[in-house]
């Protein structure tokens, strides 16, 4: 079995989709079959890390004793030129609409996308 290429969740800094070779479909986060059609091993693609933001919401309440520095901080669906959606953190003035590209910041401990506005 080849090796998976490294992404956000692993600590690299570039998302990663797949697409079906069998049916077209796009999915994201990593499964070992197409969500759509079942067949086996989609492709992996690295996305641009340019979208639309889809929806936000600003966080004013830590969840954890971990996030508490962070707040307030927006978390973002963006819909990716791609064409697969994507939970993210993002600029707390982000609004549906505006067009954005993601870089990639410390959080808590980790490495995670963030969006900001083009």
């Amino acid at each position: 079995m080849s090796q998976k290429p490294a992404d956000w969740t692993t600590g690299a800094e570039a998302i990663l989709y797949q697409r079906c070779a069998a049916c077209g479909g796009l999915q994201y986060f990593r499964r070992s079959f197409c969500v759509a059609c079942g067949a086996q091993d989609p492709v992996e693609k690295r996305a641009s890390g340019a979208g639309t933001v889809y929806a936000a919401s600003l966080v004013c309440r830590a969840a954890t004793p971990e996030t508490r520095a962070h707040v307030p901080y927006n978390i973002v669906l963006v819909d990716t030129s791609e064409g697969f959606r994507m939970m993210a953190h993002g600029d707390n003035d982000l609004s549906i609409g505006d067009k954005v590209t993601a870089r990639f910041v410390p959080f808590a401990g980790r490495l995670v996308p963030y969006f900001e506005k083009v």
